[in-house]
């Protein structure tokens, strides 16, 4: 069985577990998928304390939810569309925020720098991305869930999934090569 199947399957047995009350399992599901849920809601927001607040959001509220949860297998999706919505409450709060102070000024800078050149470019690629296109291509690419699991965690149809991976990934590969510039 390859590793990433592997992977899921232990994933979905920790869920079940935890689902049935089992602390240990809990905790070692959330000891696997912090990395993951923060990796993204850094793409995300762009602001390490904004993306840690985000994160043990969503996280209470996986908890809260997985008795809910009516398939283990669904969980990647499920946990992400959770955090998705987490992400967009704390953008529209500081989209808000800066509405109400008038403050017209940049997003904050990420607080850990980029380590390479190529990330740098490729922070700079999805940035350019609406938020959809970011986000299923930050999915898929970057914690390599499915159509349908992209689909669930952002609300949308597997085939509107498809359309903006397609699209993200048209977009990356001609930024990431040059072509998009003036």
């Amino acid at each position: 069985m390859p590793r990433q199947q592997t992977e899921r399957v232990y994933d979905e047995l920790l869920v079940t577990m935890a689902r049935a009350g089992d602390r240990r399992a809990a905790n070692r599901l959330a000891a696997r998928w912090y990395p993951r849920l923060m990796r993204t809601a850094l793409r995300l927001l762009r602001d390490r304390g904004e993306a840690e607040e985000a994160v043990q959001e969503a996280w209470a509220g996986i908890c809260r939810g997985w008795a809910r949860l009516s398939d283990p297998a669904m969980f990647p999706g499920w946990a992400f569309g959770i955090l998705r919505r987490k992400c967009a409450d704390r953008i529209r709060r500081v989209q808000l925020q800066r509405a109400r102070s008038g403050a017209l000024e940049d997003a904050p800078e990420p607080s850990e720098p980029a380590r390479a050149e190529l990330r740098h470019e490729l922070d700079r690629a999805l940035a350019d991305l609406s938020d959809e296109h970011r986000l299923a291509a930050i999915l898929y690419f970057g914690e390599g869930l499915t159509l349908n699991e992209i689909a669930a965690a952002t609300g949308v149809p597997v085939g509107t999934a498809k359309s903006r991976i397609f699209n993200a990934r048209k977009h990356l590969k001609s930024t990431l090569k040059g072509e998009n510039d003036e």
